[in-house]
């Protein structure tokens, strides 16, 4: 009987040591990924930062391009009205897609290509498409870190019980960018 105490007790005290041990491990990830989150964030905010000046300035030379000057103005709008990251990453995914179709319209007015206010905006712009997908890239290594942790066992027991969650929030390549394009001359 005194025995079974005995090893109850200390079944117990591993197993606190390894819960706090656990916790301890995956407070510091969860907050890697907050820290990276807000990385990314900055990125985004700059980049819809340089959007209207942007479009103001295609404003100028395309008149007739509505269409397109309004699907970039509504998708910085979503990625200004997304508060979660999840609603961020979409809203990013939209914004890229019609970033997209405004530097292909871009290519018919040359004109607007050698405007030196265009090229600085467009100089700008590349350096934070950049910036963001090396945030990106680092926000999805400490989402992966703090999920494979999570997943390991025994911390997925013990994680359960402390409320860690899966974080699911990665950043994904549109599938519509996965297609080669079709080059013909």
């Amino acid at each position: 009987m005194k025995i079974a105490l005995i090893v109850l007790v200390a079944i117990i005290i591993v197993g606190g040591f390894a819960a706090v041990n656990i916790h301890n491990k995956l407070t510091p990830q969860r907050e890697s990924i907050n820290a990276q989150w807000a990385q990314v964030d900055v990125a985004l905010q700059r980049r819809a930062d340089l959007i209207p000046n942007l479009v103001e300035t295609v404003k100028g030379f395309a008149k007739q391009e509505q269409t397109v000057i309004g699907s970039v103005t509504q998708a910085r709008a979503a990625l200004l009205g997304a508060r979660t990251p999840a609603e961020k990453i979409q809203a990013n995914s939209q914004l890229d897609g019609a970033l997209g179709r405004l530097l292909v319209l871009v290519e018919n007015y040359p004109d607007l290509k050698s405007n030196k206010n265009f090229e600085n905006l467009q100089f700008e712009l590349a350096g934070t498409e950049n910036r963001i997908a090396v945030e990106r890239r680092k926000y999805n290594e400490a989402v992966q870190g703090y999920n494979t942790t999570l997943g390991l066992f025994p911390n997925n027991l013990v994680a359960g019980l402390m409320g860690f969650q899966r974080n699911d929030a990665y950043f994904k390549t549109d599938p519509a960018a996965r297609t080669t394009p079709q080059v013909k001359f």
